[in-house]
């Protein structure tokens, strides 16, 4: 909030620009401007008002007289206390009662002091607990109608007139003081909500950034390992018999190694296509319609004619069942990192087992392999992100994924997933 009751709004709207925007106005209504306006603000405003009271000495008649050089000093000296009003409104009220209850035992012009006391009781009510302002109000109410009942009951009678006034002026500024409040709090609101707003783009900037790494580890790594393992294969046959060359196995290898660059191109053209159409200020399904369709369950076959096609045993056990959109993108990256990770490490000739089912209101997902068992999978000999991708991918969902070496040898990754939907973000 800004110092000294200053009143802030942000812009909103196309277009609108960043940052508080200072309403002077509405200030200056509160009675609220910046320190340094003070400086100019309240002396003037002093000084218009006791040429205001001495216009009114001298036109205005009423039952008291035209002061004289004390009253003079006197009506000079309460003008000149309310420059400090903002600053401390009760301790310059009390002083203003002193120095007015003086002018008016002197039976001076009763009707000049009364716009700087209506100002004083206005500050008051304005700048302090509603109970100072009671105590303030009743005050200067009892002390002014004991002095005018002890002067006849006619003064009483106009005093009691000039009464409805002061209640008028405390009312007043007990509402100004409440809008003050109001104004405090809304502004409050759109600050938090302000900086809500930006900590909700920078979760969404990070989950986006978060989802493309995890698809390029997972679209890289699955499409370089399957080229290397054909390259491989072509190699091979190249060199083990260079006079019976097998013309047949080399163009098979080779066709594989372009349809592999073929997927991954279009799926590389898809992940940078989110980057260059700036899905963040996109949301719901239009920020899904610029991914494109999310791969699920019933492209787990292509994945294993590719892992098949590297050289591993595949075997594909996949339960038909309606599972969310979100739910089999996780499976299917799952499996396709699980089996990336078989044919980069297992080696050669090696059994997968790869099994799809529904378990009460969960999606199991199991990748079993015979190979050789304590291999670190998802990084070759140093840690990588494999295991962490698809324990992300899991929980993206609000599922749970285990993976590790299997007593009888090899190495099992079992994920539970939730076919609820789980508002937990990020998915693909």
């Amino acid at each position: 909030m800004p110092e000294d009751g200053a009143v802030e709004f942000f812009e909103t709207g196309p277009g609108a620009r960043c940052g508080p925007v200072r309403h002077n106005l509405v200030e200056r209504l509160l009675g609220s401007p910046a320190p340094g306006e003070r400086l100019c603000t309240d002396p003037l405003f002093a000084l218009v008002m006791a040429a205001s009271a001495v216009v009114i000495v001298r036109v205005v008649r009423d039952n008291g007289q035209t002061p004289d050089l004390l009253g003079w000093a006197l009506l000079l000296a309460a003008h000149v206390v309310v420059v400090w009003r903002r600053r401390a409104p009760v301790r310059v009220m009390v002083t203003l009662m002193a120095i007015l209850l003086t002018y008016h035992s002197l039976g001076n012009n009763h009707t000049a002091p009364m716009a700087v006391s209506m100002v004083a009781l206005f500050t008051v009510a304005s700048r302090t607990r509603p109970r100072t302002t009671l105590l303030i109000g009743v005050g200067v109410m009892g002390v002014m109608l004991s002095v005018k009942f002890h002067e006849g009951l006619a003064e009483g009678a106009q005093s009691l007139r000039i009464s409805g006034w002061i209640v008028a002026f405390l009312l007043l500024g007990l509402y100004v003081r409440m809008h003050r409040q109001y104004v405090a709090s809304v502004v409050e609101r759109a600050e938090r909500a302000e900086r809500t707003r930006e900590e909700e783009a920078r979760r969404r900037v990070a989950e986006e950034r978060l989802r493309v790494a995890r698809d390029l580890h997972d679209l890289l790594a699955h499409s370089i390992t399957l080229v290397g393992v054909q390259t491989s294969v072509a190699a091979h046959v190249l060199a083990a018999d260079p006079d019976r060359l097998d013309r047949a196995a080399v163009a098979k290898a080779l066709d594989d190694v372009a349809e592999t660059c073929r997927s991954a191109r279009g799926e590389l053209r898809a992940t940078l296509q989110v980057l260059r159409s700036g899905t963040d200020d996109e949301d719901g399904a239009d920020a899904d319609e610029a991914r494109g369709p999310l791969p699920g369950l019933d492209s787990l076959s292509d994945l294993a004619d590719a892992a098949r096609t590297a050289g591993a045993r595949v075997e594909l056990a996949v339960a038909e069942c309606p599972a969310p959109a979100a739910v089999g993108a996780a499976a299917y990256r799952i499996v396709q990192e699980a089996l990336t990770n078989v044919v980069r490490h297992a080696g050669p000739g090696i059994t997968v087992r790869v099994s799809v089912r529904t378990e009460d209101t969960a999606l199991c997902v199991r990748v079993a392999d015979d190979g050789s068992g304590g291999r670190a999978q998802g990084g070759g000999h140093a840690p990588g992100f494999g295991l962490l991708g698809m324990r992300e991918r899991a929980r993206t969902v609000g599922g749970t994924l285990d993976a590790g070496p299997r007593p009888e040898g090899g190495f099992l990754v079992s994920a539970v997933l939730p076919l609820a939907p789980v508002s937990l973000g990020g998915l693909s």
